[in-house]
């Protein structure tokens, strides 16, 4: 894949509380020169981000909690309701592991209909945390979060651990899985560790390395903050 190929599917991330407006409207001018799929900001900067933004341009917003995602479902249900009414096109909400026989479990799914719900009309990405998971409970997450509604799944948050290319791997089969299975073509975001090229080309060659493709931006996102550096270079 060519630089502009990666940037088609770039969610060029800025995710820091005490980003300036200097800061932000660095970034928005960088995307509208460059053009990635979308801006990824915590939600008290998307109204700021998306006045500042080209229209096609997408703004998603982090709600929830990050990197550490809440687990009351009515709080939830309420940050991705704001994130949205602030003028969110998409939401990545991190679904918290538990060290727990029952996980994934009913409080599970009931935080994945709050996400779904309040992120009604927008891309919704459900970050599973995959460093932090078996790969038995990377499969159940991922096939839970799929069955709620999500349009992606999504790695990681970065912040505890990295995007493997076993994750990767996992995630691509699961979506693969999901499509033949539900005929719904679902997208996977991966983020975590992804600073250079090399990353992109190696883990977009695992997730279309089986069982079909999954390509373009309504499917297949990488999440990062410096990786635009490196294609620029």
């Amino acid at each position: 894949m060519d630089a502009r190929g990666v940037l088609d599917i770039l969610d060029l991330t800025l995710l820091d509380h005490d980003a300036s407006e200097s800061d932000l409207d660095e970034l928005c001018k960088k995307a509208n020169l460059h053009r990635p799929a979308a801006v990824c900001v915590f939600s008290e900067h998307v109204a700021f981000v998306r006045e500042r933004l080209e229209d096609e341009i997408s703004v998603a917003a982090v709600a929830g909690g990050f990197p550490v995602g809440w687990q009351d479902a009515a709080s939830v249900l309420e940050a991705v309701e704001n994130a949205v009414s602030s003028g969110a096109d998409e939401v990545d909400c991190v679904l918290e592991p538990r060290d727990s026989p029952d996980f994934p479990g009913a409080h599970e799914l009931s935080l994945l209909t709050s996400m779904r719900e309040g992120s009604t009309g927008c891309k919704l990405k459900v970050i599973i945390e995959t460093p932090l998971l078996s790969e038995h409970d990377i499969r159940a997450v991922t096939r839970m979060a799929l069955a709620a509604g999500a349009d992606f799944v999504k790695s990681c948050t970065g912040k505890r651990g990295s995007c493997s290319d076993e994750d990767a791997r996992l995630l691509s089969f699961e979506v693969k899985r999901h499509s033949i299975a539900m005929g719904e073509e679902r997208g996977v975001k991966l983020s975590g560790g992804i600073r250079v090229m090399d990353d992109v080309v190696r883990l977009l060659g695992i997730v279309n390395g089986q069982y079909g493709e999954i390509s373009g931006p309504s499917r297949l996102r990488i999440g990062a903050s410096s990786l635009l550096d490196d294609i620029l270079e």
